[in-house]
């Protein structure tokens, strides 16, 4: 597995490949604008070249980079002038990820608000293929991410995540990003070789493992099943290091990037991509 981090770009998007290599990145993943604001974002030819300059200089993120979308976005929203907002700022998203030459855009589902599952992943699947069409140059795959099943939140079953990619029928341009924690909180047993081939079994043959094509590689502060999104570091969580050894040495995986999200800032980064390291053996 591919190795790294959510990275910060204050000071300037350049500043991600910075922050990337002083915590040992292999890859990483950005927020392109405030991910809690609606105010969009346009990078300046300045500001896109210094970007790509920087990768460049450290001759080591080619490709496999992600952003990951705002998290105010709601693709199923239930309120007309919510989801053409969210639509459009999904839309800016993927443009901006083409201008940096960012190959996967990674986002949350959506929530259905009251609506009904079967609603909400319809609208979801409706939202995708207006963005899929209204961007037909585009480079981007778009990542629909396992969610933990918070209130009304889609995304935390693997069955959720097929009915959207057979709804929206282009695999060219949708796959999967699976985060460790979010899927643990939902209910999937991951722990131990029992739990954790059962579940890929289960993706396998819902979706298929080729279409997995980055992990988020959080541990779990709550219990499984909790339904209750909070990171935790590394082995400090319900999920523990016995799990992410496997993972990262599945060689099925072992071109997928695999991103921390882990609370501790860079300091915890660093010391936890150093953990991950020492039990990769592949």
């Amino acid at each position: 597995m591919i190795l790294g981090a959510h990275v910060s770009i204050t000071g300037g998007i350049q500043n991600a490949v910075v922050n990337a290599e002083n915590i040992g990145c292999e890859t990483f993943q950005i927020f392109t604008k405030n991910q809690n604001q609606w105010k969009d974002k346009t990078f300046t030819s300045s500001e896109i070249n210094s970007f790509k300059e920087a990768l460049n200089s450290s001759n080591q993120y080619k490709d496999q980079l992600a952003s990951h979308s705002s998290y105010l976005i709601n693709l199923c929203s239930p309120e007309p002038e919510m989801l053409a907002k969210s639509r459009q700022s999904f839309l800016s998203e993927v443009h901006r990820c083409d201008a940096l030459g960012i190959s996967f855009l990674v986002f949350h589902p959506g929530s259905h608000l009251g609506k009904g599952e079967k609603w909400g992943l319809k609208h979801i699947s409706e939202s995708l293929v207006w963005t899929i069409e209204s961007s037909p140059e585009s480079k981007v795959k778009l990542l629909l991410e396992t969610t933990a099943g918070q209130g009304t939140n889609i995304g935390y079953t693997i069955a959720h995540l097929r009915k959207i990619m057979e709804l929206v029928n282009l695999p060219e341009r949708l796959a999967i990003c699976l985060d460790t924690c979010h899927m643990f909180a939902a209910g999937y047993e991951i722990r131990g070789k029992n739990g954790y081939n059962e579940t890929m079994d289960l993706i396998e043959n819902e979706i298929g493992l080729q279409y997995v094509c980055m992990f988020h590689l959080n541990d779990s502060k709550k219990e499984l099943g909790s339904r209750v999104d909070r990171h935790e570091v590394i082995g400090k969580g319900n999920i523990g290091e016995d799990f992410f050894s496997i993972l990262v040495n599945d060689e099925r995986f072992s071109n997928v990037p695999g991103i921390l999200e882990i609370p501790g800032g860079n300091d915890m980064f660093n010391l936890c991509l150093k953990q991950l390291k020492k039990i990769r053996t592949n």
